[in-house]
């Protein structure tokens, strides 16, 4: 059966929206009534009984954006209608700290009221960040009446209690084109030539990512910034680094990262910083070759050469003072380490310490490890580090799961932290994966014990950058991504046991993005698919 006819038929079957909740993710508590009232055209936001200053403005300017998004679509011009008028939103955050990091607490509690004089709703968090989360509920509860030409709440009163299931939900984007370190190997001496398969990513665009993942409450941006084919960013402990940029135009000063650290920020998103080491780095040895094995082997980088850890060292202490994120990305992954014993040197450095290629491979991640630590970082490394020296990691890894199923339970019976990304589920760039697998894919399958299950920080849809640029990222990520990211917000007893039971809604989000201006693609079909025809958008 065609996708498309799949999806129509599962909408038939369940019928109108009529009386449903088009939230998402769905909250963990909701109840509503049966008025209706509208929101003024001029809604008020005041902060009676806060303890939070505002003194940046994070919510000022998040209430701002909210009403400017609840107006977007059509002129607001209507008249009185003889209906309860919602003039305000009242919030209140008990927390006046507003340092966003991992674990910050993001839950509120949301009261639209169906009377009052002067009519308010309100908004409880503990934190502002809880506060942001309260604010796009809202949005998503408020429509554009044709009639009266206003904004306006059905169902009310609205009682809406809400927290994260899970306090890690990312999204992964890579600003450069990713090719195993063993393509890399083969391809390195004509590299120059046929480099033109990578993808920048201009900042404007990585803010409109971001500003996407704040509808559907994604909470990390994972930024895989750096890889064997391009090096776009600064480095000013070492300037010659990003002398292996795809062009000179193509690059981030390290001004761009501050400035998308703290819009994020703003936005209750953390930003997480890769550098994947020590493959995927053969852009590196362009300003500086002395990082490659020799000419002709250019990866991984160099482990018996000091400098390259120099040069490690260099990154961290200059991206610890823009990437405030508990964690950082060090990669690990996909390492053929052949270079190393066909250049001499090398393999007289390792006859000499007395290591083969797998013990070079552990001894490289495991002092990259420690200097992250030494710039106050946790440190993220991908599975194949765990699958090869697991009883070795810093007790403060959290391993990155993309290989498969079957890893995240050995990872937390290790007593190690775990984050789920299994390719085979969760892989954006796998256009052949429906919204119905990510939707089904469960972090914790076979993980029973509370303990462990504790130690499963969340999951990460992934947006490699082989197919993508600037046209087509929005339409990749979304909606599938918002199947994810249901999966990590809302409690395991309130997600679909099947994935045909949220088509509805997650169509109607899929619409509703498309209205903020976000070019989300058809919910029917595979990733990236365009509609199959004529019809109404809220049913494709």
């Amino acid at each position: 059966m065609a996708p498309a006819l799949r999806l129509l038929l599962v909408l038939m079957v369940i019928g109108p929206c009529t009386g449903s909740i088009d939230l998402w993710p769905m909250p963990k508590s909701v109840s509503s009534g049966k008025q209706t009232v509208y929101v003024s055209k001029d809604l008020k936001m005041s902060a009676a009984g806060s303890n939070y200053s505002d003194a940046k403005a994070i919510l000022k300017d998040a209430f701002e954006r909210m009403v400017a998004i609840v107006q977007l679509n059509h002129v607001i011009n209507g008249g009185d209608r003889n209906l309860p008028v919602l003039t305000g939103v009242n919030v209140v955050v008990h927390s006046p700290k507003d340092e966003l990091n991992f674990g910050v607490d993001e839950s509120y509690y949301l009261f639209v009221p169906a009377t009052g004089n002067p009519l308010y709703a309100q908004i409880e968090a503990q934190t502002v960040f809880g506060a942001l989360h309260a604010l796009e509920t809202f949005s998503q509860l408020c429509s554009f009446d044709f009639d009266s030409r206003l904004i306006k709440l059905h169902s009310e009163p609205w009682s809406i209690l809400d927290m994260p299931r899970f306090p890690y939900r990312g999204l992964l984007i890579a600003t450069i084109k990713n090719i195993s370190s063993f393509d890399l190997s083969i391809l390195a001496p004509a590299l120059n030539a046929a480099d033109t398969s990578r993808h920048y990513l201009p900042v404007p665009v990585i803010k409109s990512v971001i500003d996407s993942m704040t509808y559907s409450k994604l909470n990390v941006l994972h930024w895989h910034i750096v890889d064997g084919q391009s090096f776009p960013i600064e480095v000013p402990s070492y300037p010659k680094l990003w002398d292996g940029a795809y062009s000179y135009s193509e690059r981030y000063t390290l001004d761009d990262a501050a400035e998308i650290v703290q819009y994020a920020e703003k936005r209750g998103v953390n930003v997480l910083a890769e550098i994947d080491v020590p493959g995927h780095a053969l852009s590196w040895g362009v300003g500086y070759p002395s990082l490659w094995p020799s000419e002709i082997c250019k990866e991984p980088l160099d482990v018996s050469n000091n400098f390259t850890f120099q040069v490690i060292n260099g990154i961290l202490s200059d991206f610890s003072k823009v990437f405030k994120f508990k964690f950082v990305h060090l990669g690990g992954d996909e390492v053929n380490t052949s270079c190393w014993t066909i250049t001499p040197r090398i393999k007289a450095w390792l006859i000499l310490n007395r290591m083969n290629e797998s013990d070079a491979y552990k001894y490289f991640v495991l002092r990259a490890q420690q200097i992250a630590i030494s710039h106050g970082y946790d440190i993220i490394n991908w599975e194949e580090t765990f699958n090869n020296f697991g009883d070795k990691l810093d007790r403060r890894t959290v391993v990155h799961n993309w290989l498969g199923s079957g890893v995240a339970e050995k990872v937390v019976a290790s007593g190690l932290r775990c984050i789920v990304s299994n390719q085979d589920k969760w892989y954006l760039d796998h256009l052949d994966a429906t919204w119905e697998g990510f939707y089904m894919n469960e972090p914790l399958r076979n993980i029973y014990n509370p303990e462990q299950q504790r130690l499963v920080l969340g999951g990460e849809v992934c947006m490699w950058g082989e197919h993508i640029d600037a046209s087509d990222i929005q339409q990749t990520i979304w909606p599938r991504a918002a199947a994810v990211a249901e999966r990590l917000w809302t409690p395991i007893e309130k997600l679909a046991p099947e994935a045909r039971l949220v088509a509805e809604r997650l169509a109607r989000f899929r619409y509703l993005l498309n209205q903020r201006g976000v070019a989300a693609a058809a919910l029917a079909g595979y990733g990236r698919s365009a509609p199959s025809g004529p019809g109404s958008c809220i049913s494709q």
